[in-house]
């Protein structure tokens, strides 16, 4: 759906809640649009203290106050059930023309929500496919949404105001995705919920199974961690997501456990022929993602790097390692980065030449994050 409405950024900016998606949001505003004024509300007078202090925010209230109506936008960006608690306070600060947003994972709570106040003439739901296991204002980054898909979610607002949304978050350097809420939240209960909640389950599992010495802990190699990486994420965060995306989340793993339970009858029936095929084309679709990683046994060296969408970007960065002789494997922009930080995304085949290129790249000052496993 594109229109050729002009497109124009806003004069001022709501953002409930300056947390890690709050306050990258923030901080791309303020890099893509400076003149933006940005008016922020948190609990944490400390995020609120370091946004001013960066000039990032224009101000920072610790509570909803009228001076939300000066704003062509306000985004709800506090945890999904602190979202909806919002909307009654904002709700007097509504105007024509105006659109409120969110950042939830979960999209038809909210629409609900939505209707049931006789808000939907105002609110266009948005997910950054982005983010991180870190939490906080602290970790927010002006780079993190770059070439990530955001999600948008609609019911009854005006198209133009849907068109002019989507606008303004392709400014952004996101890539608009339009889905109805339903669609997104069983989509994301399958590639994000799920993930998530089977990852968590394995550690428990070896948590449980592990004896006095922890012998299974101290063997727990690249794969185990690799495939485990999420269940760092907030507890809370995934408690509240359970609780919102239920019938979804529900669902799914009625389906997967129905999957697993006849897998597990092909291998006591040494049925090789299924078994082969389950792996064959497991090993196909992963392969088809556009960012391959190796399997879990052999280790990953790989990097994430802050990269602005612009022409000549990546050939920068691939100048610089091969002028220092550093091989690279793989090398490819990431669309879908949730919990994981950096657009551009780099593997090697050693770990020397990984560190050798953490080094140069940050000697041409580029935002280099680091796997958190070869880290320690």
């Amino acid at each position: 759906m594109k229109t050729d409405i002009p497109f124009a950024p806003p004069e001022c900016i709501g953002i409930i809640g300056l947390g890690l998606i709050g306050g990258t949001l923030a901080k791309t505003i303020r890099r893509i649009h400076p003149r933006t004024q940005i008016l922020a509300c948190d609990s944490d007078e400390e995020s609120l203290t370091k946004a001013l202090k960066e000039h990032v925010i224009t101000k920072g209230t610790l509570a909803v106050t009228p001076e939300f109506s000066n704003c062509r936008y306000i985004f709800l960006c506090a945890p999904v059930q602190k979202n909806e608690s919002f909307l009654e306070q904002l709700a007097p600060f509504l105007h024509e023309g105006c659109i409120l947003s969110d950042t939830g994972s979960v999209k038809s709570s909210i629409h609900k929500d939505i209707q049931s106040r006789g808000l939907s003439s105002w609110f266009i739901g948005g997910h950054p496919m982005a983010g991180s296991e870190k939490s906080g204002y602290e970790n927010a980054t002006p780079y993190l949404f770059e070439n990530a898909y955001f999600i948008i979610t609609y019911d009854d607002i005006s198209l133009k105001l849907v068109e002019e949304y989507r606008q303004f978050i392709a400014s952004l350097g996101c890539i608009p995705f339009l889905m109805t809420p339903e669609k997104h939240d069983f989509s994301t209960a399958a590639v994000s919920h799920l993930p998530h909640i089977l990852a968590s389950g394995l550690v428990n599992l070896v948590k449980e199974l592990d004896d006095d010495r922890e012998s299974m802990k101290s063997i727990a190699a690249g794969g185990f961690k690799d495939i485990t990486r999420i269940a760092s994420s907030s507890p809370v965060m995934w408690q509240e997501i359970c609780g919102t995306n239920r019938e979804q989340i529900v669902l799914l793993l009625e389906t997967f456990l129905q999957s697993l339970t006849s897998f597990k009858e092909e291998i006591a029936s040494e049925n090789q022929a299924t078994v082969l095929k389950f792996f064959q084309e497991a090993k196909d679709y992963r392969d088809s993602l556009p960012i391959k990683k190796s399997g879990p046994l052999p280790s990953i060296y790989e990097i994430y790097c802050d990269l602005i969408d612009e022409a000549g970007g990546i050939a920068t960065i691939a100048t610089i390692l091969a002028t220092n002789g550093i091989n690279i494997k793989n090398i490819g922009i990431i669309h879908n980065r949730e919990f994981q930080e950096g657009v551009l995304r780099i593997e090697f085949y050693e770990n020397h030449a990984m560190e050798q290129a953490i080094q140069q790249l940050r000697k041409h000052h580029y935002i280099v994050h680091e796997r958190e496993e070869k880290k320690a």
